[in-house]
């Protein structure tokens, strides 16, 4: 799934189960892995199957994990947990330098979603804050006849992979908050979704706010959280967009 890693030594496999993923990282001796897995049965399942490497194989939940301020770049690599997967995103959202490249199997229709692009009904909240970060790309699909036994979903396999030009140049705190309620109310215009944020007319009647969320990439929503603060600051924008 991975392709060299990203040239990083460093990988975390999230979700090793009975390492279907593990048996092809293992071989590959020039890393530094971390396997991990919530449940003790499969941990010790690997343990017994790969006895000499039991200090790689920990039980460990990704999603409360401290994070060493040490920590070196990781790349991450897993067949995800489905019911946790989009809290693994906000996990790695909450230090994306540390996280270079991520690259996982997902439900599928969680992977599209974050793959997804302005304009686009699949296009939401974890699909901008990620945007933000990484290029991201939905690498193929998976049916269910592969697995035994089969799902009733069809996966989807993506990859991350972070951009240093992007990140938002704002506040990732208001940018985040200014995402979320601009795509609680997506059907709504930008005027009325955000008007929590808006205190003066002229910046109500910028043409930027007669789109919707889904129409906006990244950076547009970093205009806003400019205008937003500026507005704060006691400034105003006379621009469009």
């Amino acid at each position: 799934m991975l392709s060299g890693f990203g040239g990083y030594k460093n990988v975390i496999e999230i979700g090793a189960g009975t390492g279907a993923l593990t048996q092809y990282l293992f071989p590959k001796t020039d890393y530094n892995f971390l396997i991990l897995d919530v449940d003790e049965e499969s941990i010790n399942f690997l343990h017994n199957k790969y006895p000499n490497r039991k200090s790689e194989i920990q039980l460990i939940d990704f999603l409360n994990m401290p994070f060493p301020t040490d920590m070196l770049p990781t790349a991450i690599i897993g067949n995800f947990p489905y019911n946790i997967s989009s809290q693994i995103f906000f996990r790695v959202l909450e230090n994306p330098i540390l996280f270079p490249e991520v690259v996982g199997m997902l439900q599928k229709e969680v992977a599209v979603r974050l793959a997804s692009k302005p304009g686009n009904k699949d296009y939401g909240i974890l699909s901008v804050l990620l945007q933000a970060w990484y290029k991201v790309d939905y690498c193929f699909t998976v049916d269910e006849y592969v697995f035994d036994p089969p799902p009733k979903v069809k996966s989807g396999v993506i990859r991350m992979q972070l951009q240093p030009g992007l990140k938002p140049e704002t506040s990732w705190l208001t940018f985040h908050k200014v995402v979320k309620a601009a795509f609680n109310q997506r059907r709504k215009t930008l005027r009325n979704a955000l008007s929590a944020f808006l205190h003066k007319p002229e910046i109500k009647e910028l043409p930027i706010f007669n789109k919707r969320a889904e129409q906006l990439s990244f950076l547009e929503f970093e205009y806003l959280v400019e205008l937003i603060s500026q507005q704060a600051n006691g400034k105003s924008e006379s621009a469009g967009d």
